[in-house]
């Protein structure tokens, strides 16, 4: 298997779940890596590991309620399954409040899981395409000169040239100079692609 396939992290204080999950998801596939608690998988998780978290609601120490809120505390986007043995309405209101993909009530279907686990896959893939676009728009803007910057964010807010090069004291053409040059930069191909591309990009 490849080395960069997504990984299900996994944790569970019941070694023989975490086994039985573990076998699962490399049957379709995927990496597993599994954890008896949260700090374990707190301290050995990075960020930059492509795949999703499958996590049992009550633990030891630190639950699975409590470990999604400190992954969104810490700004960890990674999609998270919550499965429990003792599900109520309450919890998987709170667990998806917070933004849990999928609440899977144990004893579950394999497939009901590997599907909730499929989701969570895609939508850590979706997140990390849209934060890499993000990233490369970002590294555009790092080329623009700082007048480039100045007449772009006029540009962006929807100024005209004239209006742009009365702003800033230049001429039209000088404007228009730049628009050319911030266009070829940031790779859009008209002003109405660089609108789209910085609204989708916050700044930092």
């Amino acid at each position: 298997m490849a080395d960069d396939r997504p990984t299900v992290f996994i944790v569970d204080d019941d070694q023989a779940v975490r086994d039985s999950l573990s076998m699962l998801v490399e049957t379709v596939g995927l990496g597993a890596k599994a954890y008896a608690t949260a700090m374990e998988f707190l301290d050995d998780y990075r960020p930059s590991q492509a795949g999703c978290l499958v996590a049992d609601v009550r633990m030891p120490g630190i639950n699975g309620l409590e470990l999604q809120a400190c992954l969104a505390d810490r700004g960890i986007p990674i999609p998270v399954v919550i499965i429990t043995g003792h599900g109520d309405v309450y919890m998987a209101v709170q667990a998806l409040k917070a933004g849990a993909v999928d609440f899977v009530e144990k004893p579950f279907r394999d497939q009901e899981l590997l599907d909730s686990i499929q989701r969570a896959i895609a939508i850590d893939a979706r997140l990390r395409s849209e934060q890499s676009e993000r990233d490369k728009v970002r590294g555009r803007l790092d080329q623009l000169t700082e007048r480039e910057r100045e007449v772009m964010e006029l540009l962006v807010r929807g100024k005209s040239n004239k209006e742009v090069g009365a702003e800033l004291g230049i001429s039209r053409k000088t404007v228009d100079f730049h628009r050319v040059r911030i266009l070829e930069k940031m790779g859009a191909n008209s002003l109405v692609e660089l609108v789209l591309m910085m609204q989708r990009t916050p700044r930092p």
